[in-house]
């Protein structure tokens, strides 16, 4: 008497040493220990993102650019003499604008690592 399998295709997949040390951790993550149901979990309910940082790359480069323009009148100001009070104010705006960009870039550096 034979029995009707519940799922008669069968998949095979490729998988390096690193990469089954890894899916194994996930497994122990997820508390699951059958690889067959993990691996089916993942194929049906998990999911793959796919992030546009363009729009980020463009803040950086804007940053970029806003730092070039402070050190140039960091340079004047040595230069000329402009009071130090005021290249202070340009540096804290500065990096009032860079720790919220670069906190938004580590955020999504480990969105996009998962």
């Amino acid at each position: 008497m034979t029995k009707k399998r519940r799922r008669p295709i069968h998949l095979h997949v490729m998988v390096s040493e690193e990469e089954q040390a890894l899916i194994q951790e996930r497994m122990v993550e997820a508390g699951i220990r059958n690889m067959g149901a993990y691996v089916r979990k993942m194929a049906l309910n998990g999911y793959v993102l796919h992030v546009d940082l363009s729009p980020v790359r463009e803040l950086v480069s804007l940053q970029r650019r806003c730092a070039n323009n402070l050190n140039q009148v960091a340079i004047h100001a040595n230069t000329y003499g402009v009071y130090p009070e005021e290249i202070a104010a340009l540096q804290k705006d500065y990096a009032a604008l860079w720790e919220p960009l670069s906190d938004l870039l580590e955020k999504l550096s480990e969105v996009v690592a998962m």
